[in-house]
C-alpha cells in the first residue's frame, strides 16, 4: 500500500512539474508590431498645464533629474508641474509592487521631501506615471515578470485616474559592457523595452496604451553625433555624461550632472511635447546646489538631438510636426 501511495505521489509531482514547465515555456500573450503601431498612430494631445508626475524606479531616476525637469518646465512657461517618487537600488517593478519583497536602499533613496508611497500617490490620482525597469533588462524580463508588473502599475494608476498618462522610461546599460553599446541602445529598445515588456503588458485587459520616454535611444543619438564631431567644449565623449566615484573612476552606468540634464530634456520634451531648444542649461540639483552645466555648444546639441528623437518615435505620443 505504501509503495502505491509513493508511486501515486510521484506521478502527481511529475504532472505538476510538467504543468509548471509548460507555463514557464509558454509565451504570454503579446501584441503584434502592427497592433502596437496602431495604438500610437494618433499622438497624445499636448498638456495644457503642468502635471502631477510620479516616478517609480531606481537610481537611474534619482533625485536630480526629476528636479531638473521641473526647472525646465518652469523655464518653458509650463506652470504647475510637480513630482514625487519612490525609488530603490536596482529595484524591479515587481519588487515595488509586492510588499513581501524588499526594496534595497529604500531608506536612503527615499530620504527626501519628494518621496511618496507609490500606492498612496496613485490613489490620489496622478496625471502621469513614469516607471522604469531594473537593469539587466533581460534578467528583469525573465525573473521579475516585467510585463505583468508594468500592467499592474498601469491599471492601478488608471483605476484612480482614467485619464492618467503612463510612460515606460527606457534607460541604458553599462557603457563599458561591450563595444556595441550604441547598437544595443537601439536593439534593446526595439526587442526588449517595446517588443517584449510593452507588447506583453498592453496585451492585457485594462492596461491601455503605455507611451515611452526614449532616453536610451536619445542618448545613443547624442553620443554618435558628439563623437562624430570629435567632441565639443566641456564634453569630449560619452564618458562625460556619467558620474565619477570617490576613486576618481567614471561610473559605468550612473549619470553625472550633464547626463541628468540630458535625460531631463528627454522627459520634458516627451511629457509636455515642448521643443527644448533655447531653454536654460545652468540648473540646480534637487538640494538647491548648482549643477555642473554643459557648455552652450553641448547644451544646444543636446536640445536639438532630443527634439529630433522624441518627434521621430510614435511611441512617445509626440506629434512629428
Amino acid at each position: 500500500m505504501r509503495s502505491l501511495v509513493i508511486a501515486a505521489t510521484g506521478l502527481a509531482l511529475l504532472a505538476l512539474a510538467g504543468w509548471a514547465g509548460w507555463r514557464y515555456l509558454a509565451a504570454p500573450p503579446s501584441l503584434a508590431p502592427d497592433a502596437r503601431a496602431a495604438l500610437y498612430r494618433t499622438p497624445l494631445p499636448a498638456p495644457q498645464a503642468g502635471m502631477e508626475v510620479f516616478h517609480l524606479g531606481h537610481s537611474l531616476v534619482g533625485r536630480d533629474m526629476p528636479a531638473m525637469v521641473g526647472q525646465l518646465a518652469a523655464a518653458a512657461g509650463i506652470h504647475g508641474h510637480s513630482h514625487h517618487s519612490q525609488l530603490g537600488w536596482g529595484t524591479s517593478l515587481r519588487e515595488h509592487w509586492d510588499p513581501a519583497l524588499p526594496i534595497n536602499g529604500f531608506e536612503v533613496e527615499n530620504d527626501h521631501s519628494r518621496f511618496r508611497d507609490a500606492r498612496e500617490a496613485l490613489a490620489g490620482g496622478v496625471d502621469a506615471l513614469i516607471v522604469t525597469e531594473m537593469i539587466k533588462l533581460a534578467d528583469a524580463i525573465r525573473y521579475h515578470d516585467s510585463a505583468q508588473h508594468l500592467a499592474n502599475w498601469a491599471r492601478l494608476a488608471r483605476q484612480h485616474n482614467p485619464e492618467a498618462r503612463v510612460y515606460l522610461y527606457e534607460t541604458w546599460h553599462w557603457w563599458t559592457m561591450d563595444d556595441a553599446w550604441l547598437e544595443r541602445l537601439e536593439r534593446d529598445a526595439v526587442s526588449q523595452w517595446e517588443g517584449t515588456i510593452l507588447a506583453q503588458a498592453m496585451a492585457q485587459d485594462g492596461v491601455g496604451t503605455v507611451h515611452v520616454i526614449p532616453a536610451g535611444r536619445a542618448m545613443g543619438a547624442f553620443v554618435r553625433e558628439l563623437e562624430r564631431q570629435g567632441g565639443l567644449p566641456g564634453l569630449t565623449d560619452r564618458r562625460g555624461l556619467f558620474g565619477t566615484g570617490g576613486d576618481g573612476e567614471v561610473d559605468q552606468i550612473h549619470l553625472g550632472d550633464l547626463g541628468h540634464y540630458f535625460v531631463a530634456l528627454v522627459h520634458l520634451a516627451t511629457l509636455y511635447q515642448t521643443d527644448p531648444r533655447g531653454l536654460p542649461h545652468a540648473l540646480l540639483r534637487h538640494d538647491g546646489t548648482p549643477a555642473d552645466a554643459p557648455s552652450p555648444e553641448v547644451a544646444a546639441l543636446m536640445q536639438a538631438v532630443v527634439w529630433d528623437v522624441v518627434r521621430s518615435l510614435p511611441v512617445t505620443g509626440v506629434s512629428p510636426t
